[in-house]
């Protein structure tokens, strides 16, 4: 029997990369979109759902259900980035930021337990970031949400190991996708003290952003951990220098990597 996968914010990006992927390996693929008749044409449905919205979530699941009997594989990828400095970021902004990236999710798996309790098994890839290893200058809010996801993830998979479930994340690094065009940008303010450093950071970010890598690697990636029968905790997808960069925060006393961060970002 295919296994019936959901992959919220499978509209474009990293989400429609895996949804594609799947599909071509025989999974029932269901994605989702806040606005699926909007979205770009893919060769699995998409249903109507807003992470930030909890009936949207669970009108989206239990369609999902009704229309294949089960669920199998929940990936949370539905996320936003965010850039600017803490200090000028609106607090609006922050919070509307981690109902997107962190509640979001946390609402996807609360709407997904039940009825993979009920089968016995089931599998939660959260998508987080490898950004959220480490506080990144002018990007603190999204390493925030994502470190914060990668907590999540660890406490919940010990909750639901008893009842067949397996919970695990994947952080990316850069990735050619379109998330900087949906980044949420504080303006860079003439006359700011972090006018100079911040525009300077922010257009660094994005030219990242442009070159990264092929968003099939994380496609593979997924179908991988699907296929592992006892999946690790944490896995990481990306350039070797962003991956290594995890294992120096690990080994270099804490000054010693805040200042290869500040002279990464010409700080």
């Amino acid at each position: 029997m295919s296994k019936v996968v959901l992959i919220t914010g499978g509209s474009s990006g990293i989400g429609k990369s895996i949804g594609e992927f799947l599909h071509q390996k025989g999974f029932v693929v269901y994605g989702t979109s806040r606005n699926p008749e909007k979205a770009e044409n893919s060769n699995f449905p998409l249903v109507a759902l807003d992470v930030r919205d909890t009936n949207s979530i669970q009108k989206a699941v239990a369609e999902v259900i009704e229309k294949s009997g089960r669920l199998d594989v929940v990936i949370n990828n539905a996320g936003v980035g965010i850039t600017g400095p803490i200090e000028e970021i609106p607090t609006q902004e922050i919070k509307n930021h981690f109902d997107t990236n962190f509640f979001g999710p946390i609402e996807v798996m609360k709407a997904v337990l039940p009825q993979m309790r009920s089968q016995k098994s089931g599998l939660i890839i959260n998508i987080t970031s490898i950004a959220g290893y480490m506080g990144l200058p002018y990007r603190g809010i999204y390493s925030a949400s994502k470190g914060a996801l990668e907590l999540i993830t660890e406490a919940i998979r010990m909750e639901t190991k008893s009842f067949g479930i397996h919970v695990t994340n994947i952080a990316p690094g850069d990735f050619a996708t379109n998330i900087a065009a949906g980044r949420y940008h504080a303006p860079v303010i003439k006359g700011s003290a972090y006018e100079i450093p911040y525009g300077n950071t922010l257009k660094s970010m994005d030219e990242h952003v442009d070159s990264g890598s092929n968003p099939n690697e994380m496609a593979e990636a997924v179908f991988a951990i699907i296929q592992n029968p006892n999946p690790k905790i944490h896995y990481k997808v990306g350039a070797f220098m962003q991956k290594f960069s995890i294992v120096l925060k690990r080994i270099l006393p804490d000054k010693v990597y805040e200042k290869m961060l500040m002279n990464h970002y010409k700080l």
